[in-house]
């Protein structure tokens, strides 16, 4: 879902005249295309790449929950360029300042975390907007400008900026109508694991209340003719909010993906390992192995 790049001696754009990049994913999510993401935690380009090129739409580059900065995204970003998917970003905070860093190194597509009310989301949108619709500082030699080589950027760059704003708590559910009343909210992500916190169930998405309360916030977003998002990792929850009418639906998490495959396939050998094989050495207890 990203602009293919022209080939190798192919007329480039004349310095100061190089097109905004298109937003595929924003532009996708308009049309109602369902769109199928996966989570990236590991704060790594490599991993991102690896990722990048097995099939999903989109990637969600996770700086709330990882020990990813600016630059790791600076990095990922680069790296998934080249590939059929759109990158997501998520900052740590709906913080202007940490927006407006993750856009200017190139960012398009942000997930804010933890929106509680329309005035949150009006704030988050303004995080994206020049002056006089919002209060992104301006910098015209950043990568998002193709290093001041776009053409009027700061007048075109939030017509291609995806704002997703992600509901995680009961109060927040009950804001849904408001959020999405908001002007420049692209659409509406419900967060499970906090969610099922809020409701009284921490750790467990997939208690059969929290269950209840995530589709019928699918129902409320869709309602309101927003985009409705979500992440499981239970495939047949998935299918079924892909039923309910979610179009952007994160089914996996890389580091998810990484550890319980590795337990898998070290189970596979040591449950075979017969009952006579040499104890491990007196400083390495079995579970450390």
């Amino acid at each position: 879902m990203t602009t293919p790049h022209p080939p190798t001696g192919a007329p480039q754009p004349a310095p100061g005249r190089w097109p905004l990049p298109p937003n595929a994913f924003k532009a996708a999510l308009s049309r109602g295309e369902q769109l199928i993401g996966m989570w990236c935690s590991l704060a790594d380009p490599y991993p991102a790449e690896i990722i990048a090129g097995a099939g999903f739409d989109w990637l969600l580059l996770d700086t709330e929950h990882s020990h990813a900065d600016v630059a790791t995204v600076l990095s990922q970003l680069q790296a998934v360029a080249p590939y059929p998917c759109s990158p997501v970003v998520r900052p740590p905070v709906n913080d202007p300042v940490v927006i407006k860093r993750l856009l200017d190194v190139g960012a398009q597509s942000l997930l804010i975390p933890q929106v509680e009310s329309a005035e949150e989301a009006r704030a988050a949108v303004a995080a994206t907007r020049y002056a006089p619709l919002g209060v992104r500082g301006v910098a015209a030699l950043t990568r998002a400008t193709r290093f001041g080589r776009v053409k009027d950027y700061a007048e075109l760059a939030h017509t291609e900026l995806c704002v997703l704003v992600q509901v995680e708590s009961r109060h927040a559910i009950e804001q849904i109508e408001a959020i999405a009343s908001v002007d420049g909210v692209d659409g509406i992500f419900i967060g499970p694991s906090d969610l099922a916190a809020s409701l009284g169930h921490p750790g467990d998405p997939n208690a059969p209340s929290v269950i209840a309360a995530v589709e019928e916030a699918i129902g409320r977003v869709r309602a309101t003719d927003r985009p409705a998002g979500v992440l499981t990792t239970n495939p047949t929850f998935a299918r079924r909010c892909i039923d309910l009418g979610t179009t952007f639906t994160a089914v996996g998490v890389d580091v998810g993906l990484l550890a319980r495959g590795a337990d898998a396939l070290s189970r596979s050998f040591t449950r075979q390992i017969p009952e006579t094989a040499a104890p491990p050495a007196a400083n390495q207890s079995p579970e450390g192995r």
